[in-house]
């Protein structure tokens, strides 16, 4: 992988692994369709009740190969504590303006967790202002503003916008989630349970995105042929408002 390039999208979650629950999907899409894509981790979980932050290091770089990623970065912001500051605004319009995505894929705006609605914030106002010329001249790139920000991980009350069917990556998505090892389901482990480590945690993430592919009246483990400039063709154009993102 290389950070030195210019990406098509850029999916940015809060910890290590939200990316690959989230639209792990969608990315896998596309890059298979030709595209370069990258993730941006806003911590390192460390304040995860599972694992260190050295385990969830590895393991995303593992998701990192599985998924085939143009790049992977961090932010390195504190666990737990990650807010809309000045200085977390500035650190994320310089990596906006370093790798200039088209597409921002991030999290959705109300969530449970405060890392992700503050990754959310601080996303949103950070592809705004990376656009003025004036604002962190000091840091002397060129301004940037991505076309597009689309959201994940919504609740159940909101309808996404569009719905990327994944069959033909579905399996690929869950080899890439199965590289977080410390988080998911082990029962030899001696750790305190959480959500994600629960015995029947995969298979509601596999429930929902078979639910939103019957939305497109596709289930993920069938095959349909998909015009391959259709997502780009959606997503670039002008004026384009945020989104509701699927759970794919």
């Amino acid at each position: 992988m290389s950070d030195e390039v210019q990406l098509d999208a850029l999916a940015i979650g809060a910890h290590p692994d939200d990316v690959e629950l989230g639209c792990g999907g969608t990315v896998l899409k596309l890059i298979s369709l030709g595209y370069r894509v990258g993730v941006l981790d806003m911590a390192r979980g460390e304040m995860g009740t599972r694992g260190t932050a050295e385990i969830r290091a590895r393991e995303a770089e593992a998701a990192a190969r599985e998924m085939n990623l143009t790049v992977r970065d961090n932010l390195e912001l504190p666990d737990g504590h990650i807010w809309l500051t000045e200085e977390s605004r500035v650190k994320m319009v310089r990596k906006i303006r370093k790798y200039r995505p088209r597409v921002i894929f991030t999290h959705y705006w109300e969530d449970p967790h405060p890392d992700h609605v503050h990754t959310c914030q601080i996303v949103r106002e950070g592809a705004h202002v990376a656009g003025l010329a004036k604002y962190d001249a000091e840091a002397n790139q060129e301004r940037f503003r991505p076309h597009t920000i689309a959201h994940f991980m919504f609740p159940r009350t909101a309808t996404p916008s569009f719905v990327v069917d994944i069959s033909e990556v579905a399996e690929q998505k869950r080899r890439a989630i199965d590289c977080y090892r410390s988080q998911l389901y082990d029962p030899e482990s001696k750790e305190l349970e959480t959500n994600l480590s629960g015995e029947s945690f995969l298979r509601r993430v596999e429930a929902r995105q078979r639910f939103y592919g019957s939305l497109i009246m596709f289930s993920y483990f069938n095959f349909p042929q998909l015009l391959p400039n259709s997502w780009l063709s959606i997503n670039y154009r002008k004026n384009l408002g945020n989104y509701h993102y699927s759970y794919n």
